[in-house]
């Protein structure tokens, strides 16, 4: 154990995805190079969120400038992002709008509150709110008179294949929904998986992986069991320095006990790690009626695909919706690239920013859902 607190890891990696560009001298993204949006029409737009009073900022790209065409909104996975899903130096919403929008369906994708252009920016928005700002977006395609408001659905990808259910199941305006890698295991099931898996992919040893999720599966019953955040942050900070007792000096990252404690309290106690933890997606699932699209790549470890697809199936049909497709994407990771190992250290050095096979699996599934 190179570094204390794997703990950790399962949280900085599905919450706090980094828009970092990695080095230049690889030629990442080569997808990206090909985009030319004079094919089509491209408008960069701004909307409102109505309930909290601040605006979103994106772009529609259009098949045609003339026409009345289906339509997507593309809802970015967990932490702050641009339009265009940004991340380790590429850009998958960016070449995901665009082959569906040379298909013939539009698209809207948007920075996310706080990101870009948007406005908004609230540190403990959870995400219930930014179900809100993807409705705002909702709202304002629907107003275009490009758009065929029987034939608009959502994309989301990771968290924002949380929010698609969300909103599918509450409004009869959501044509279709797909999800990419959109989770179908309550939030603190995932993590405990989502940490196993990468730290097994990065050679950790066996039996520091079953201490550390030990270790999380406490601290997140906490979490989910407790409502008082003033005795939810008693409770863990007697447990978290009962571990660090047990830990010798050198493996503590050169942090003292009490930087160690308020490090992990304050992870545990924000409101988006607190929701995302609690959060069950099966009885949203349940309630959606709208045809559903959930793809899964066979090597993504931050959302396991068998178990996850299995979830969403189990609630779909216990739900009684009997039009949905539900599929493992062989050797793609949590970005739907081509890959090795899966692990999230590999993002940055893959060239392919989204997988062919999978933007063809949405295009055709989707323009089969609203021919």
């Amino acid at each position: 154990m190179k570094k204390l607190l794997f703990i950790l890891l399962a949280l900085s990696l599905f919450a706090c995805k980094s828009n970092k560009k990695e080095t230049q001298e690889l030629e990442f993204a080569y997808q990206e190079k090909e985009i030319k949006p004079e094919m089509y029409y491209s408008e960069d737009v701004t909307f409102t969120n109505e309930k909290e009073n601040f605006t979103l900022a994106g772009t529609l790209t259009l098949p045609s400038r003339e026409g009345t065409f289906p339509a997507a909104v593309l809802i970015t996975g967990s932490g702050t992002q641009n339009r265009n899903e940004e991340i380790m130096g590429h850009k998958p919403f960016l070449v995901l709008a665009d082959h569906l929008t040379r298909n013939g369906i539009a698209v809207l994708r948007f920075d996310d509150r706080g990101a870009g252009e948007s406005k908004g920016y609230n540190p403990d928005a959870t995400t219930e709110n930014f179900a809100d700002d993807v409705e705002a977006a909702v709202n304002y395609l629907l107003s275009r008179n490009e758009i065929d408001k029987t034939k608009t659905g959502l994309i989301g990808h990771s968290e924002g294949g949380i929010i698609a259910p969300m909103l599918a199941a509450k409004s009869n305006d959501i044509a279709f929904i797909v999800l990419l890698a959109g989770p179908g295991i309550q939030g603190k099931d995932l993590l405990l998986m989502q940490t196993a898996l990468i730290a097994k992919a990065m050679r950790t040893n066996d039996s520091i992986i079953e201490k550390s999720t030990a270790v999380n599966k406490h601290l997140y019953e906490l979490v989910c069991n407790i409502d008082d955040p003033e005795e939810r942050e008693k409770q863990a900070t007697e447990y978290i320095k009962h571990y660090l007792s047990e830990i010798p000096p050198a493996l503590k990252g050169g942090k003292t006990d009490e930087e160690l404690v308020a490090g992990l309290l304050k992870e545990i106690n924000n409101p988006f790690i607190v929701y995302l933890l609690r959060y069950n997606p099966a009885p949203t699932l349940e309630k959606v009626k709208c045809p559903v699209l959930a793809l899964n790549g066979s090597k993504d470890l931050q959302v396991p695909s068998k178990v996850n697809l299995d979830a969403v199936k189990t609630a779909l049909e216990k739900g009684g919706n009997t039009d949905f497709t539900v599929k493992e994407l062989d050797g793609l990771n949590h970005l739907f690239q081509e890959c090795d190992t899966g692990s999230p250290m590999e993002y940055g050095t893959i060239k392919q920013t989204f997988s062919p096979v999978a933007l063809n699996e949405i295009s055709k599934w989707i323009l089969d859902k609203v021919k």
